[in-house]
């Protein structure tokens, strides 16, 4: 197990940090994001989006109503989920594992799903106003092939 973290002071410095984590992202890698409501998730996947070329990375937005969004990178796609308004029962499964194998997956409230051993899960913890901790945990195992399942 790898695990890294990082401090934030700003919304601008967590973009800074998900570029760092999109210049470095695999095909079929899935990010778990963790955090409270306002945290960071979404100023996170700006940055990943970033960092893996999208053009328009800056209007990378939660999907709260769409579920998920597809952005185009310079080598792979980013699949952008937020599970946010997903209640017991309410969703089946989401076929992420189809976009792994274009890409990238970065799921917003991950604790609503659940998951197969080896994701990248990533926790966003609030220590001062605008401060955050991002702590980066990246199992040994590959991240795909297995299909997710939401909780019901």
């Amino acid at each position: 197990m790898e695990k890294n973290e990082f401090t934030s002071k700003s919304p601008s410095e967590t973009w800074d940090i998900g570029a760092f984590i999109g210049e470095r992202v695999k095909r079929g890698d899935l990010y778990a994001i963790y955090g409270d409501l306002g945290a960071g998730k979404t100023q996170l996947v700006k940055g990943i989006a970033r960092g893996m070329g999208v053009e328009d990375w800056l209007y990378v937005v939660s999907p709260s109503f769409t579920l998920m969004n597809i952005y185009e990178g310079k080598e792979m796609n980013l699949c952008h989920v937020d599970l946010y308004r997903i209640e017991g029962g309410e969703c089946g499964p989401l076929d992420i594992e189809e976009f792994l194998d274009q890409g990238v997956v970065a799921v917003e409230w991950a604790e609503r799903g659940v998951w197969w051993d080896g994701i990248i899960k990533v926790y966003i913890d609030s220590t001062g106003e605008e401060e955050r901790k991002i702590t980066i945990v990246r199992d040994e195992k590959p991240s795909h092939g297995q299909p997710p399942a939401l909780r019901r």
